[in-house]
């Protein structure tokens, strides 16, 4: 199997679109509920879905970008404010964090071959 995509909930369809655009994904659907966009490398997707009612979204969405550094700059130069700039963190990612305008919690990263295989891999099949 592969993962084909992640849907998140946004509070403001117009808001959360340019958010991601200005985050350099590319727009595949456009309606006024329902979003899709691919991301710039690979052949991952994501979507935004309207919510009309409240909601807490506790899931937290992570994009991969070997260059993390230089991206953030970029963004920062957008307008993009970060909560936290990139960190190494103790489980071997470099991480910044941000959260679009829905509060959805969005992680830029870089894992390198700790992505797939750290120190402390296994590997448990059914």
């Amino acid at each position: 199997m592969e993962l084909n995509q992640v849907t998140l909930p946004v509070r403001n369809m117009d808001d959360a679109v340019q958010f991601y655009l200005k985050l350099g994904f590319t727009q595949i659907v456009d309606t006024a509920h329902y979003s899709r966009f691919s991301c710039p490398d690979g052949n991952s997707t994501f979507s935004l879905s309207l919510e009309n009612e409240q909601f807490e979204n506790h899931a937290v969405i992570y994009f991969e970008h070997e260059d993390l550094d230089t991206l953030c700059e970029k963004l920062v130069q957008k307008g993009i404010v970060f909560e936290q700039a990139p960190t190494e963190q103790r489980y071997l990612w470099k991480e910044a964090i941000v959260k679009d305008p829905s509060g959805n919690k969005i992680k830029l990263y870089w894992a390198g071959q700790n992505r797939l295989n750290p120190p402390w891999k296994v590997e448990k099949r059914a």
